[in-house]
């Protein structure tokens, strides 16, 4: 671990590189930061923090800018994530709150996350695997033909058509929606087929076809294997980093086409703190050697049901960053909760 006053130098470095976009010299750290100590001890330890990997020279400037090590400790010393401001704060509420559906909160994260770190924003779908049955609809939507639907817990709406051999009775379709939800109401999907075992022996010998049929459709909407998604937002923000940094695009946006890529960026969270920052080559992915990305999860703070984050430069601001995913994350986990 670093001493307490080159850390100070570090984080300096890091905080003007992030600013200016420059490398960065001892007499511009003396007029910038109050360090308390005089211009030839600062050249020493940044000659220190050379020689440790955590800072570097770009070809012959004088300045220097922080390697993705310098960036890792400076990260690790971010002990908590600082609050929004109230106004920030409300304006996520208002702009998430006026979503309609799910569709809609994820097109609205990805657009307000991208907005708020002028970074490219990743925002997965919820995962049926971690979800569980809010509630049961059964709608009779001709004499012979029912509507299943099935509401997540993740706000996630599942929906299937049933086709009746014989004309549908109100009372017995309002027996069944009790029962149903009965049993399978806050059951996660793992613990679904074995709550409807030997719901059909409930009802009459002629009301159990279609008491399997309503049983088959409701299996089938939470075993079916549905591929995960992860939407895209704020792509165009790489071509402004470009102009200032050597970063090659190509083989970033690359990576971004495979969800399989998106999906492992993701998934990888944090159980200490409440979210994770990877950077340059800790995200073992080629072509993103030159990025970082900072997610986090929503649904239950015990368990995530899935994740959101933003992927930009290594020179990002890290805090800024940490802080707008964090405080959209929660917002959407009460969203999910309330709905």
């Amino acid at each position: 671990m670093l001493e307490d006053r080159r850390l100070a130098v570090l984080r300096a470095i890091v905080e003007d590189y992030v600013a200016t976009h420059e490398p960065v010299g001892s007499k511009a750290l003396v007029e910038r930061h109050s360090l308390g100590v005089s211009p030839a001890t600062i050249r020493n330890d940044m000659a220190a923090l050379e020689e440790e990997g955590y800072i570097t020279h770009p070809h012959t400037s004088a300045g220097r800018v922080p390697t993705d090590r310098g960036y890792r400790l400076f990260v690790d010393q971010i002990s908590d994530v600082k609050p929004m401001t109230a106004a920030e704060r409300k304006a996520i509420e208002r702009f998430l709150g006026d979503a309609v559906d799910l569709d809609d909160v994820m097109g609205r994260t990805v657009r307000l996350l991208a907005q708020l770190t002028q970074q490219v924003a990743l925002v997965q779908y919820p995962s049926l695997q971690r979800s569980s049955v809010r509630h049961v609809e059964l709608i009779a939507v001709s004499q012979t033909r029912l509507m299943l639907v099935v509401i997540m817990d993740t706000g996630r709406v599942e929906q299937r058509v049933i086709e009746c051999s014989a004309p549908l009775s109100e009372d017995v379709l309002a027996d069944l929606r009790t029962k149903l939800n009965a049993v399978v109401a806050n059951k996660p999907f793992a613990f679904v087929p074995d709550a409807l075992q030997d719901l059909d022996k409930s009802f009459a010998e002629k009301d159990q076809r279609l008491v399997q049929a309503v049983m088959s459709a409701v299996l089938e909407a939470v075993t079916e294997r549905i591929e995960e998604r992860v939407v895209l937002g704020g792509t165009v923000h790489l071509a402004r980093y470009q102009q200032n940094f050597p970063m090659a695009i190509q083989p970033v946006l690359e990576a971004l086409e495979e969800q399989v890529v998106l999906l492992r960026l993701l998934g990888e969270l944090s159980l200490e703190s409440p979210v994770t920052v990877r950077i340059g080559q800790e995200t073992e992915v080629q072509g993103l050697e030159s990025t970082s990305v900072v997610t986090a999860g929503y649904g239950r703070s015990e368990e995530p049901v899935a994740s959101l984050g933003v992927m930009g430069p290594t020179h990002m601001d890290y805090a800024g960053t940490m802080s707008a995913v964090h405080a959209v994350a929660q917002y959407v986990s009460k969203m999910l909760k309330g709905q």
